[in-house]
């Protein structure tokens, strides 16, 4: 299969079901054994899938839950709930159903996209997948939830952020194609981190200061309180037990997770680094302030839009600068939010003054205060400014040298 292909995605990685192996209870060490089982036989599917699957099918987005009653084989799986059927009684059901809804009407009214592929793909979720099945995955077709082991890992329908991140693995599918290794594969899995949380603020209508910028705090390790399978706002610092060590996430360059381009080294890193695009969206969000849905969700998802499928971090920073300088104008507060929280995480973006980046980041470590914001977007405008007389300029010098 290749890199840009659907691919079967998972919300968990595989280094963190091999923790589970070392688990000194024989239930979660035979449910964590199962579940890698189970995952690299469907890869194997998906790879001959993958040859001869045809187009998506639409439906205008309509949503469908199926039952696989504890069965791994998607088609014996009985019908639970239809897009126009009744509540069920099992939550299970309920909930998959609700979470494939909010993700599709997040993409449709913030975006105006038509589902997930953008022509109104129908949307298929699959629950109580295996006995005790660690993961959620969606494979490029449908969305599939296992039960959890009850211990490690509770019922996967449970998290929203988590549904919204497999379902935006397939937004990235039908746009960027993100190649799923290195740094595009660590964008590919921050772009669903960054869209899965924000789907869960948008249903929530949580503020960027308001919402908690956590990855799978609802199912992940019930018994610990406070802790998730990522987070945004500190990578690096979502949790920090017995069984699983602390969480090994960069949140800047100089961090960086080398690792061998592999499965068994996570395709490069790719749920490692995710942490540094990830940190750069956060500080962005709260750059801005209010909803980041509004401002700086538009200029991810437009920057996701515009990048080519092997696109690097300094390649997606560039982008997202660019953008955010069509979408609110050039200098503008937006901009310059973009363009601190880049620096914070040590990407640097190419054309950009070393002083004004100093200056910017400055401000946002709250060392000064919205009048020197505004001071800063003022002088970014200004600069754009002289830079367009600038090369202006030169045209009429180099039009005079051909006139002679």
């Amino acid at each position: 299969m290749s890199r840009t292909s659907p691919r079967l995605n998972c919300i968990i990685p595989p280094y963190l079901l091999k923790r589970l192996l070392e688990s000194e209870d024989g239930e979660v060490r035979q449910a964590a054994l199962d579940t890698l089982l189970t995952t690299a036989r469907l890869r194997g599917e998906r790879a001959v899938r993958a040859s001869f699957d045809g187009a998506a099918a639409a439906g205008n987005g309509r949503r469908t839950v199926f039952d696989c009653e504890q069965g791994s084989f998607l088609p014996a799986a009985v019908l639970a709930r239809p897009e126009d059927g009744p509540e069920s009684v099992d939550g299970s059901v309920n909930r998959a159903f609700a979470g494939l809804g909010l993700t599709r009407d997040f993409y449709k009214e913030v975006f105006q996209r038509d589902s997930i592929d953008g022509r109104g793909m129908r949307l298929d979720g699959y629950v109580h997948f295996g006995v005790k099945f660690n993961n959620a995955f969606w494979d490029g077709r449908q969305m599939v939830f296992g039960d959890g082991d009850g211990k490690q890992l509770a019922n996967l329908t449970g998290s929203l952020d988590v549904i919204a991140h497999e379902l935006t693995h397939g937004v990235t599918e039908h746009t960027a194609g993100l190649e799923y290794h290195n740094q595009s594969g660590a964008l590919n899995e921050s772009v669903s981190d960054v869209f899965g949380s924000l789907v869960k603020q948008w249903s929530l209508k949580q503020s960027a200061e308001e919402a908690d910028w956590l990855i799978g705090a609802d199912v992940w390790t019930p018994g610990i309180d406070a802790d998730a399978l990522r987070s945004l706002k500190a990578p690096g610092h979502a949790y920090d037990n017995a069984l699983f060590g602390r969480d090994p996430q960069p949140d800047r360059m100089s961090k960086f997770v080398h690792l061998p381009d592999s499965e068994a080294g996570d395709n490069g890193g790719v749920h490692f680094n995710s942490g540094i695009p990830n940190k750069a969206f956060f500080l962005t969000a709260v750059g801005i302030g209010g909803f980041a849905w509004e401002a700086a969700g538009p200029i991810w998802y437009e920057s996701l839009r515009a990048s080519a499928s092997g696109a690097q971090f300094q390649d997606f920073a560039h982008t997202t600068f660019q953008k955010a300088g069509e979408l609110f104008g050039a200098g503008s507060a937006e901009q310059s939010a973009v363009l601190a929280a880049w620096r914070e995480v040590e990407v640097p973006i190419a054309g950009v003054p070393t002083g004004l980046v100093r200056a910017r980041s400055l401000a946002s470590n709250g060392h000064g205060g919205a009048g020197r914001q505004d001071d800063l977007a003022a002088l970014t405008r200004q600069i754009g400014e002289l830079s367009a007389k600038m090369t202006g300029l030169a045209k009429d010098v180099n039009a005079l040298k051909a006139s002679r």
